[in-house]
């Protein structure tokens, strides 16, 4: 059985927003790491949107943008959405029926799944295994916030430091 973890990176207010903080270079060799290592990830469309970004290879790239690229190119994705009609290469478009294909996809697949984006883990409450908050040393004051609606009841099972910088909360259901 699959298990759906829900991790990202966030401000120290609790806020996620890619475009006002950067992973510094053990950060983003976990997450190179990590998303090798993932069966697949199930995005929202606002997130399936912004990471789109690895689909194609830019000159400017270095070679660990390049490593991650081919990495989140390789695995399965299972984008959530009412309005897309069509997805890119490796993805699947889940419109109807969603928590029964989540449901489908934690029964028939064995590893971890990442689920990424807000508003989706909110969806999936009560289907998500593990919350692994990425704190980095920045305050925002705005933004989305990384549980985007009631908070569901969890436990601390370990803490961890990535790199320098980050700290990693790791909760699963109470």
């Amino acid at each position: 059985m699959a298990k759906f973890v829900f991790g990202m990176n966030l401000s120290l207010d609790g806020y996620v927003d890619h475009t006002e903080f950067r992973p510094d270079p053990v950060l983003f060799r976990h997450w190179i790491e990590y998303t090798r290592e993932l069966t697949g990830s199930v995005y929202g469309r606002r997130m399936y949107e912004v990471m789109r970004y690895w689909d194609e290879d830019l000159p400017e790239w270095s070679a660990e943008e390049r490593e991650f690229a081919s990495a989140w190119r390789r695995q399965p994705k299972w984008v959530v959405s009412r309005t897309l009609k069509s997805v890119g290469p490796n993805a699947t478009l889940v419109s109807d029926d969603i928590e029964a294909v989540m449901r489908g996809l934690k029964a028939r697949l064995a590893g971890e799944i990442a689920v990424a984006g807000p508003e989706l883990a909110r969806s999936l409450t009560g289907l998500i295994d593990e919350y692994r908050l990425y704190f980095l040393p920045v305050v925002l004051g705005r933004g989305k916030p990384f549980f985007a609606g009631p908070r569901p009841r969890l436990r601390l099972v370990s803490t961890d430091r990535v790199g320098e910088e980050t700290v990693r909360l790791t909760y699963v259901p109470a």
